[in-house]
C-alpha cells in the first residue's frame, strides 16, 4: 500500500534509508560515507525543505521510501531507498511511477551518486536520462542544497513529459 508518510513514520523512513544506503559503503567517496547515513536531523531537516515522502508497505511494514519535491518549474524525486530485502522486486518503480503521477510539471530530475550504477540504471528503465556534466552542476547548486564536493561525485537524471 502507497501512502503519504506522517511523523509517525518517522524512524521507520530512517531504518529504510540507513538499512538501504549501506549499498553505497565503500562506493561512494569516503569522505562522504558516514553512520548512520542519515542522522534524525538532516531527515527532519529534508522535511523543512519541502520534501514528501511517501512509502510503500508491505505486509505492513515500510518498505520504500522515496520524496518528491516541488521546485519552482521542476520536481525533484529525492531519497529514494528500498529496504536491502525487498529490492529489484518492483517495489520502488511503483513508488516512482505512483510518484510521477503526482508531479505537476514536464521536468522531473533525480540525483544520485556518479558511483550508484544500479540507482542510475533504475531511473534509466524507468525513462530517465542523464544529463551533460555541466548541466547536472547547473541543476545540483539550483534545485539541491549540498556540499560541493557531492555536487562533483554526483549525476542528474532527467524525465520529459507532457502534461495533460
Amino acid at each position: 500500500m502507497i501512502s503519504k508518510l506522517t511523523t509517525g513514520d518517522f524512524q521507520a523512513i530512517l531504518t529504510v534509508v540507513n538499512n538501504a544506503a549501506i549499498a553505497y559503503k565503500g562506493k561512494i567517496p569516503s569522505d562522504r560515507w558516514k553512520e548512520p547515513y542519515m542522522s534524525a536531523q538532516e531527515l527532519k531537516e529534508e522535511i523543512q525543505s519541502g520534501v514528501q515522502f511517501y512509502g510503500l508497505k508491505h505486509n505492513n511494514v515500510l518498505v520504500v521510501v522515496m520524496g518528491i519535491q516541488p521546485a519552482n518549474d521542476v520536481t525533484l524525486i529525492r531519497h529514494a531507498y528500498v529496504l536491502t530485502s525487498y529490492q529489484r522486486k518492483g517495489y520502488g518503480e511503483k513508488l516512482l511511477k505512483h510518484l510521477l503521477g503526482l508531479a505537476e510539471t514536464s521536468k522531473v530530475y533525480a540525483g544520485t551518486w556518479e558511483a550508484a550504477t544500479w540507482a542510475i540504471k533504475f531511473y534509466q528503465r524507468n525513462g530517465f536520462k542523464l544529463v551533460s556534466t555541466e548541466e547536472k552542476n547547473k541543476l545540483l547548486k539550483k534545485y539541491w542544497s549540498i556540499p560541493e564536493r557531492q555536487v562533483e561525485t554526483s549525476v542528474v537524471l532527467e524525465l520529459k513529459r507532457q502534461l495533460q
